[in-house]
């Protein structure tokens, strides 16, 4: 007596040899590319939706500010970087006032004492040609002038907070939904 034991469906066999040479070859690595490049770029449109309400910076800055390179077979690494320091308070809606000069750095409008961006007395002030600079004086005298700073820095704002509650939230939901379906593509619905 013996027991013996046969295909019936030869195709689902062949299905399955496929699936296995397919993700012993090259081909893995580029599945696992499309997967981190997709998740980067979700990540990355996250990133500049809740950067602008984070630092009160206007969309048009922070697109052109994170800039983002994506992912290669041989590297799975998907960078977001964006490069600068203490931005001038100019950038976030600068408007003088009779005490000073009113501002919304971080999203938050207040009025920074003492400083200017005009010259003369006020209201019947004139521009004085420095492009929209917030100023204040340096010590007692009119001079030296010190261009007023806001404490937002982009680089730090996008590792904190909300941007990186999202940007990681999104990788996590995102990343691993991307290389099942790469999956399944690349072995025809055999695997995932």
């Amino acid at each position: 007596m013996a027991l013996r034991i046969t295909w019936a469906n030869v195709e689902g066999l062949k299905r399955f040899e496929h699936a296995i040479d397919n993700l012993g070859s090259g081909k893995l690595a580029d599945a696992a590319n499309k997967a981190v490049n997709r998740a980067g770029d979700m990540a990355r449109t996250k990133v500049r939706q809740t950067l602008p309400r984070q630092t009160g910076l206007k969309r048009a800055v922070i697109l052109k500010a994170v800039r983002s390179t994506a992912s290669s077979a041989g590297a799975l690494t998907y960078r977001m970087k964006s490069e600068g320091g203490d931005i001038a308070l100019k950038f976030f809606g600068a408007r003088e006032t009779r005490r000073g000069v009113a501002a919304a750095p971080f999203g938050k409008r207040k009025v920074f004492a003492g400083d200017f961006m005009k010259g003369g007395r006020f209201p019947n002030r004139q521009d004085i040609g420095m492009g929209g600079q917030v100023f204040h004086r340096a010590g007692g005298s009119r001079f030296p002038l010190v261009k007023e700073k806001s404490g937002v820095i982009i680089p730090k704002e996008m590792v904190s907070g909300e941007t990186a509650k999202a940007f990681e939230a999104t990788v996590q939901d995102v990343l691993p939904r991307r290389m099942e379906h790469e999956l399944r593509r690349l072995t025809k619905g055999v695997v995932g």
